[in-house]
Parts: structure tokens; sequence; C-alpha cells
């Protein structure tokens, strides 16, 4: 199965990894390793993870106060959003 980012999700992503290399080196690759991961875990159960909203679900990152919100999609899985978990919770609906 094939994913994608939303376009807003790609610059989270980016924001969120220079956030962390500012506060220390690497972190931000550490960061970044757990993204895989998780998106490692929802390309192989992506029913298996909680719903946020009627068409989206999520998948907490292991180490780090983020959350992979995501949309399965005939041509794969959508990334809508990298969300921190202490955010709006429904910045991103507009994304779906």
């Amino acid at each position: 199965m094939d994913y994608s980012f939303h376009p807003d999700a790609d610059q989270e992503v980016d924001e969120i990894v220079d956030y962390y290399d500012s506060i220390y080196d690497s972190l931000g690759d550490a960061f970044f390793s757990e993204l895989q991961n998780a998106i490692t875990r929802v390309l192989k159960l992506p029913d298996a993870w909680q719903m946020v909203w009627p068409s989206a679900r999520r998948c907490l990152l292991s180490r780090f106060p983020y959350q992979l919100v995501y949309q399965e999609r005939p041509d794969g899985i959508l990334i809508v959003a990298v969300m921190h978990l202490h955010r709006e919770p429904t910045y991103w609906v507009d994304r779906l």
C-alpha cells in the first residue's frame, strides 16, 4: 500500500524536524525515524487505530507527543496531519 502527505502535513513534518534539531543535534532525525515507524504500522494495519473523525484515524508516536492523523483511500493512505497532542484537536479537518 502506498502513502502520501497532505501538503500541510508535509510542512508540519519539516517544521517539527527543524524544531527538534534546534533543541539537540540529531533529535530531528530521531523524530523522523519514529514517524516512519508509525507510518509502517499504519500501512500494515490501517484499520487498527482509533477513529478520530468519521473518515480519519490516528496513530500515536511512541517517543514524541505527536499523532499521525490519516485517511484510508482507494489509492492508499493520506497523512492528513502530524499533530502535537496538545494542539487544537480538529484544526486539520478541512484537509479531508
